[in-house]
This record gives structure tokens, C-alpha cells and sequence, in this order.
């Protein structure tokens, strides 16, 4: 589905993007997006700085160290 959407630019530099335009490229309120020149256009696209697995960076830090066959071993409750 190609969406076409038309947008006003305000005196400080700003637009609003539609709904549709949101909802497509996935944005919620804080989520930046960035502009590519393409074949004289541009192009938005959703701009991910961060991994979505960065929250879990360290999270396994106690285990360090441990031999993961132990360790799987002991889940299973042997």
C-alpha cells in the first residue's frame, strides 16, 4: 500500500507527520527519524540508534566465568 501525504512547513522549520505516516514507519512519541537524499528526493526512515537488546547488556554478568554446560545442567535439575 503506497501512502501519499502532504504536509505544511511552519516558520520555525517544523511539520507534523500524519497518522498514517506514523503508524506505517512504526513511530511513537521521542522515536527519531532520519532523512536520506535519494535520487533527488528524500527518504524518511526510522531512525534505530539503539539496539533493542541493549537494555540486557551486563544482565548476565554474575555467570561470567561459569562452564554453560553446568549451567544448563543445573537448570534442568540434575
Amino acid at each position: 500500500m503506497t501512502i501519499k501525504a502532504t504536509m505544511k512547513l511552519t516558520s520555525r522549520g517544523r511539520v507534523t507527520l500524519p497518522r498514517a505516516v506514523r503508524e506505517r514507519l512504526g513511530l511513537r512519541p521521542g522515536d527519531a527519524v532520519e532523512l536520506l537524499e535519494d535520487d533527488g528526493g528524500f527518504r524518511m526512515q526510522k531512525d534505530c540508534l539503539c539496539s533493542p537488546f541493549d537494555e540486557y547488556v551486563g544482565f548476565l554478568k554474575e555467570l561470567e566465568g561459569c562452564d554453560p554446560d553446568e549451567l544448563i545442567e543445573g537448570m534442568r535439575g540434575r
